[in-house]
């Protein structure tokens, strides 16, 4: 069977006459009852009982009538279906992101993307970096959120947009500043109270620009930093420091991580800073990736 037969079956059904039926049909009868014996044959069951005063149709044509209908819907629909797909207003959208990313530029864009186009279903997966560039690489995936490599370096044939830079603050469990064990002036961290405090930080492999620019801040300021435990979200590692553990370097937006035990302290002098951007296939065309791309470009714009 055809679409054509299906509609053929639908328009008799209607009008319950083959004459009116392939007049709207825009047909002669003939073949349109040609058209309904050969479907009748294929399904090996009569869909209409004729007489030559009347046409009705058999249970099994009055049931299968309705599946037929939705059938038809679902092919009419089709092409404005294939607009949307066209135009990126409708289909699927994977973005994975970066744990940080979640206390900051993450829920902005999601929320605008997913107000201006609410067919399009989001699929939202939190990975580290060194995990969701492997993983676009290989074209799995649409659009990361991630902490771009030390030397800012993106295999092909990625691209890669800033989106935020924020400078790091430190997380610090309460109980240190009520004993005393971290000395806090004017509501900041001296240089000196961090790196002489254990630190809980991304392992390298997984965050390697994250753990440099941390680290890095030690070296600047004649220490070594003493790693005292290592975790992939950032989740965890707020945990541990409420656990009095360590201390840990994090983006400020984690302040909008509240975890009972912690307090977030600005670091004295020059903060060293976080950059976080959107890295995709330039190879993908797919029409969702190229509105969530514009919005993008739009917040980074409106920012400036």
């Amino acid at each position: 069977m055809d679409i054509r037969q299906l509609r053929h079956f639908a328009t008799v059904a209607d009008t319950l006459h083959f004459g009116r039926a392939a007049q709207r049909l825009g047909m002669t009868q003939p073949p349109l009852s040609q058209s309904i014996m050969t479907l009748e044959r294929d399904l090996g069951a009569a869909l209409f009982v004729r007489t030559k005063r009347s046409v009705a149709l058999t249970p099994f044509g009055e049931q299968w009538l309705t599946h037929v209908r939705a059938a038809l819907e679902h092919v009419n629909a089709l092409p404005d279906i294939a607009r949307q797909l066209r135009d990126g207003t409708t289909g699927r959208l994977a973005i994975s992101f970066v744990s940080t990313a979640d206390y900051s530029i993450l829920p902005t864009l999601v929320r605008r993307f997913a107000s201006l186009f609410p067919n399009v279903e989001i699929s939202l997966t939190e990975a580290t970096s060194d995990v969701q560039i492997a993983h676009l690489t290989e074209g799995k995936g649409h659009v990361g959120l991630v902490i771009p490599p030390p030397n800012g370096a993106f295999p092909q044939p990625l691209r890669y947009l800033r989106l935020v830079t924020e400078p790091l603050v430190a997380a610090v469990p309460d109980s240190w500043i009520a004993d005393g064990r971290l000395t806090i002036s004017g509501d900041r961290l001296s240089p000196d109270a961090v790196t002489n405090a254990p630190l809980i930080l991304f392992p390298r492999q997984s965050a390697p620009a994250f753990h440099d620019i941390v680290t890095g801040y030690y070296a600047a300021h004649g220490g070594q930093a003493r790693i005292v435990q290592e975790a992939i979200q950032m989740q965890t590692i707020i945990s541990l420091v409420s656990a009095g553990m360590g201390i840990a370097l994090v983006p400020a937006s984690l302040r909008n991580l509240a975890r009972t035990g912690v307090s977030y302290i600005d670091l004295n002098g020059t903060a060293p800073t976080l950059e976080t951007g959107i890295t995709w296939r330039v190879d993908d065309t797919t029409p969702t990736i190229e509105r969530f791309l514009t919005i993008a470009r739009e917040m980074v714009s409106d920012a400036q």
